[in-house]
């Protein structure tokens, strides 16, 4: 499968200027890595935390915010 890469940097919500960005199979590979999701899992005023926490994700479905 080919990496879309130009592609995917249009969708990706990340605001800190990550290496990965634009390559999603690192940044979930990373980020899961750290009991974390990547940015675009979030809505922008969460990314904007940096906690991108598995337990921030489930607090945010439970409350409905995702």
């Amino acid at each position: 499968m080919e990496c879309k890469v130009s592609e995917n940097k249009k969708r990706c919500t990340c605001t800190y200027g990550c290496p990965k960005s634009g390559i999603c199979c690192e940044c979930v590979k990373y980020h899961v890595s750290k009991r974390q999701l990547p940015a675009c899992f979030f809505p922008p005023e969460v990314e904007k935390t940096y906690d991108r926490s598995f337990e921030r994700f489930a607090r945010l479905v439970n409350e409905n915010k995702i």
